[in-house]
């Protein structure tokens, strides 16, 4: 079956313990809805670089990445579908980046 890589942009580090309970309940329960299909469940990412020809910026680019989830799916339609579970999504705080991971 086809992998997908999921690009979370947005969200954000909860700023009680309380609100940290509430965040990892909710990715438990999607992650629990997408079953077996969860190939690498990933997890958040700090601050990157942009490395380009012109030289290193330390900004996170226009779009910072927040962090990652490898699934498989039928095709990128049944990908897509399986993102619009996303906590990010659900709740306005952020977007799913959907890609489809290329068989070398």
């Amino acid at each position: 079956m086809p992998k997908f890589i999921f690009a979370y942009h947005g969200g954000g580090m909860p700023e009680t313990p309380e609100e940290g309970e509430k965040a990892m309940a909710q990715w438990g329960a999607w992650y629990g809805e997408l079953g077996d299909k969860v190939v690498d469940g990933g997890a958040p990412v700090g601050m990157s670089s942009t490395v380009s020809a012109g030289g290193v910026a330390d900004n996170g680019g226009a779009n910072p990445l927040s962090g990652y989830t490898v699934v498989e799916a039928a095709d990128h339609a049944a990908a897509n579908e399986m993102a619009k579970g996303c906590p990010l999504v659900q709740d306005g705080s952020g977007s799913v980046e959907v890609a489809p991971i290329m068989e070398m």
